[in-house]
């Protein structure tokens, strides 16, 4: 059965574990399908654009395999240090360069999402960005942690939310969007797209992540 044959009222164009399992606090039920684009920085572009022109480029692409008033949505995350963007590492050498040069430092994370309605050209945008100090690491901790894998599918070479390694000292802004969707910018894009979330996405992200976010009522009352 092919994508349009199947007809979701959302579709998540990720095949990310980690923005699944946050989307899935929202309460509501979506396909997902990902989107392959090529994700080379422009010259011209800032981390925000950079962020916002890829998940854009993601929903469009998804959104043109469904039925007209499918909801798609994607999102793209980007670590900020020293003005260079860092995606995903790729592979493990650049995975622990990342992480010698992150650590002990702080940096930013920027999550753009795009909701695009299939159909109408209709999209909405928000980006997200958090600041996140690191924490120093032994070269064996560094090292376990390389070879555990979990680097090597995430921007700036950590999950923020690896229990075992700890990565971070200092949150400033929305542990969400260090994971890779920002749940609140999602909420409310949703909402101004007509959609009725069931579940409070606030307490859910809290309960889930553990995190009491300084920032969701500002969000969420916009």
């Amino acid at each position: 059965m092919s994508p349009r044959e199947l007809s979701p009222q959302l579709v998540l164009a990720s095949q990310s574990p980690r923005r699944t399992e946050l989307l899935a606090l929202t309460g509501l039920a979506f396909a997902q399908q990902g989107a392959q684009i090529i994700e080379g920085h422009r010259a011209a572009e800032s981390p925000e654009q950079h962020a916002r022109r890829l998940a854009r480029e993601k929903a469009v692409m998804v959104a043109q395999l469904h039925k007209d008033g499918c909801l798609v949505l994607a999102a793209d995350t980007i670590v900020v240090h020293n003005n260079a963007i860092l995606g995903k590492p790729a592979d493990s050498e650049d995975a622990g360069r990342m992480l010698r040069d992150l650590q002990g430092e702080t940096h930013a994370v920027v999550t753009a999402i795009a909701l695009t309605r299939a159909g109408s050209g209709i999209s909405r945008e928000e980006c997200c960005s958090t600041q996140v100090k690191l924490r120093d690491f032994s070269r064996k901790q560094r090292n376990d942690y390389i070879a555990s894998g979990d680097p090597l599918d995430k921007a700036g070479a950590y999950g923020i939310q690896n229990r075992q390694f700890r990565p971070a000292t200092a949150l400033g802004g929305c542990f969400a969007n260090v994971m890779g969707l920002p749940l609140c910018h999602v909420a409310r894009a949703l909402s101004a797209s007509g959609v009725k979330l069931p579940a409070d996405v606030a307490g859910a992200c809290t309960a889930h992540t553990g995190y009491d976010c300084p920032i969701h009522q500002k969000i969420l009352a916009d």
